[in-house]
């Protein structure tokens, strides 16, 4: 006995499905697991590697297939990539709680380890530990937004953090070279925006070796090329200043 098969219905398994509302009716796509926040952050770029299937449906789990005309309605094109593209990127991921909390969980640890990777105590000039900074983070009962990259969400962390205990960022150590001729000028711009000059020469160029916030480096180094066009040169000599060894609190 043959069992007949819609031809609308496909058949998925492992799936995790991205869903949107549209035009009065549901869209949903299939996806691979841990791969459509991936996509989100720009870390995954092959779109085969998020998606199951280049297929738009109105039920992933029933199989059941979006129709062509509701696509046009809801979308203004009937190109499956594209409409999953949209979803992909605007709809809303659907988890069970513990995959939802694994998530966080995971998020939480990639925030604690970038804003470790940033910061230092700024009297010891010494990185803080991954696990020190998490512990810090659930003093202040920070909780993870899961629409927001974690970057965004470590420079939050940082600015809280500030609040309640010794943490800066970690400053760059620059050399910039200048004419002569715009050497003093420049120097007074960019004044503001040094926290730090370790040591200056001005022979017949002026040279400086300097500790800056790494917010300020592109600012930096547009005055620099602007104002010396092209002529001034600005040498990162380290990313952060850092003295060797953890910091730890009793």
């Amino acid at each position: 006995m043959s069992i007949f098969t819609p031809t609308n219905q496909i058949r998925l398994t492992n799936v995790a499905v991205v869903r949107i509302r549209r035009a009065g009716k549901r869209f949903e796509i299939a996806c691979y697991r841990n791969k459509v926040m991936g996509w989100r952050s720009g870390a995954e770029k092959d779109l085969d590697e998020v998606l199951q299937t280049h297929t738009v449906f109105v039920n992933v789990s029933k199989g059941q297939v979006a129709k062509k005309e509701d696509l046009v309605k809801a979308f203004g094109t009937d190109d499956q990539t594209e409409i999953c593209k949209t979803i992909l990127m605007k709809g809303e991921l659907q988890v069970s709680d513990k995959e939802r909390h694994t998530q966080l969980e995971q998020m939480f640890r990639d925030i604690a380890t970038i804003v470790a990777e940033k910061c230092v105590n700024p009297e010891t000039k010494r990185p803080y530990t991954v696990i020190l900074i998490e512990r810090a983070m659930k003093d202040i009962h920070y909780s993870v937004k899961p629409g927001k990259s974690t970057k965004q969400q470590a420079l939050e962390v940082i600015k809280q953090l500030k609040e309640t205990m010794q943490i800066e960022r970690a400053r760059m150590r620059l050399r910039f070279t200048l004419p002569p001729k715009e050497g003093k000028r420049l120097k007074e711009k960019l004044k503001p925006l040094i926290k730090v000059v370790e040591s200056e020469d001005f022979d017949e160029q002026l040279e400086m070796v300097c500790l800056v916030d790494p917010g300020c480096f592109r600012e930096i180094d547009e005055l620099i090329r602007c104002e010396t066009k092209g002529k001034g040169t600005l040498e990162v000599l380290s990313l952060k200043d850092v003295e060797e060894g953890d910091e730890w609190l009793e």
